[in-house]
């Protein structure tokens, strides 16, 4: 069961945009308020973005889309939502004015988030009727990807809202930070101001560009930092002795002139245009839409990386996809299991096609090994199965490639079970052009598959467990009564007419 059920979004610039579509793509309803001219277009810019690159994120089932809609109040915003996002300009007077709006029309249990980069929740709550329910949820650029949002309490702030918050951001797929003392601008902007200030001396100085600078980040300690962040890397760097060895070497570089951390270069007009300009030879030959498209790509490619390596970011992604497949089980739980049951429903990735703009052989194994995680599922073999050592291995497959399908267009497998005896799971695959509801498209390959029970504790063949031996036998029971697969049981080559019976080759 989804934590929230409805959201409001409060502001539908950059930030605000990017909540929406982090709550949309995790199927929750959200109801936006934005006076500005133009911002259902900018909101909907930020959702285009999102969709792409949600749909390369992850292969895990998403939920069907929450539903969006825009209103010219704030009380018909928040009307019936679990979750109020405020994302309005860092004005505390504009703050406190919509908190006055939301709490009259908002219900009592809603929870009240606020977007801001530094304005202590304390000042926040401290004209509301329930202060209690508000606290800072402070994300970061582009929320639809980056998991960390840090969350603060103010003095009236109750205990339980953090709780029920960090509930709500993990489901939504993100690293809830609890910061536990309230101080401006929090943990992470206070290190990026810190960064930012050195970095204008830098420029104002004459010692190096805004490309050099970022160079210097990109191709170095910036790197480290993704996966490990700082201490973690100054750990290594104190080699076999650890961290007291570094503090102990380095430390009386802390007194050295190195920075102008407490100092603050004029802010003038001069600055301003050295920076823009050099940032314009730096960039300037990208849109902003395409820069943002590029730094999605390239946060998705260090996520991912990351989540092979069960580490930093890439745990979080691991455990939010792990979510979303055992969430798609449990709505499988709802189909007619008399017919070939629906297992698939993606949109083929661009980076899964080759040359011609065709999937490529692989990506149809993909799509039937997903197809196989999904029945699985469906039969009770979720995360906590897993984790307690049982699982099906794959020991035989055979795919037929009978037509093409191009990028960006949307595929279905259907799933019928052949076997299911000890511990033997005999499946059969079929994947067509078309999504869900649509008339049934082109065949485009079957997959025939063998898989054996085993414990992953001892890595050999064993009975499952008798409630997902029973789930296994009341599907191919159910779909015994169906028509014999055309081309279960053929091998590579053999003729049509020639393919085998019920007892073929896989079994």
């Amino acid at each position: 069961m989804k934590p929230i059920r409805k959201a409001a979004a409060i502001g539908g610039g950059v930030i605000g945009a990017g909540w929406v579509a982090r709550l949309l793509e995790n199927g929750i309803d959200v109801a936006v308020h934005d006076p500005a001219p133009g911002a259902e277009e900018r909101v909907q810019a930020v959702l285009d973005n999102a969709e792409r690159a949600c749909a390369k994120l992850t292969l895990a089932p998403r939920p069907k889309k929450g539903a969006l809609s825009f209103h010219p109040s704030i009380g018909e915003a928040v009307t019936g939502s679990d979750l109020i996002i405020e994302s309005v300009p860092e004005r505390l007077d504009i703050k406190r004015k919509v908190y006055a709006e939301v709490e009259c029309a908002a219900t009592p249990t809603a929870l009240i988030a606020s977007s801001t980069s530094g304005i202590l929740p304390s000042q926040l709550q401290a004209e509301m009727m329930l202060p209690e329910r508000l606290l800072v949820a402070h994300p970061f650029n582009p929320v639809y990807l980056l998991p960390l949002v840090e969350l603060v309490g103010g003095e009236k702030t109750a205990p339980q809202a953090i709780e029920r918050a960090k509930k709500i951001y993990a489901s939504l797929g993100m690293h809830p930070l609890h910061v536990r003392k309230e101080i401006e601008a929090f943990v992470a902007d206070r290190l990026l101001e810190a960064v930012w200030r050195e970095c204008l001396w830098l420029v104002t100085d004459g010692i190096a560009t805004t490309e050099e600078i970022d160079d210097a980040i990109r191709y170095g300690f910036g790197l480290r930092w993704a996966q490990m962040g700082i201490f973690e890397t100054y750990r290594i760097a104190g080699g076999e002795a650890g961290m007291r060895h570094f503090m102990a070497q380095f430390g009386p570089c802390l007194k050295w002139p190195w920075t102008k951390l407490t100092d603050v270069p004029d802010f003038t007009e001069e600055l301003v245009d050295l920076v823009a300009d050099q940032s314009d030879a730096q960039s300037g030959q990208y849109s902003i839409r395409e820069l943002e498209r590029i730094r999605d790509d390239n946060l998705i490619a260090i996520l991912q990386a990351l989540k092979v390596k069960d580490w930093g970011a890439g745990r979080t992604l691991a455990a939010y996809e792990r979510s979303l497949v055992d969430a798609a089980g449990a709505r499988a739980g709802d189909v007619d299991i008399a017919q070939p049951i629906q297992t698939l429903d993606i949109r083929v990735p661009a980076d899964w096609t080759d040359y011609n703009n065709h999937m490529t052989e692989s990506r149809y194994l993909q799509c039937f090994a997903d197809a196989s995680d999904a029945l699985l599922r469906l039969i009770g073999v979720d995360a906590d199965y897993v984790a307690n050592g049982g699982s099906y291995f794959t020991v035989e497959t055979h795919i037929r490639h009978l037509d093409e399908v191009a990028a960006l267009e949307p595929v279905t497998a259907t799933t019928q079970v052949l076997e299911a005896k000890g511990k033997k799971l005999r499946l059969f695959h079929r994947l067509h052009h078309g999504g869900p509801g649509e008339k049934e498209g082109r065949l485009l390959a079957t997959g025939e598959h063998l898989l054996l029970h085993v414990s992953l504790k001892t890595r050999s063949a064993t009975e499952p467990a008798p409630a997902i031996a029973a789930k296994a036998a009341e599907l191919a029971a159910a779909h015994a009564g169906l028509d014999w697969p055309e081309g279960a049981g053929r091998a590579v080559g053999q003729p049509r007419q020639a393919q085998g019976v019920k007892e073929g080759a896989a079994s």
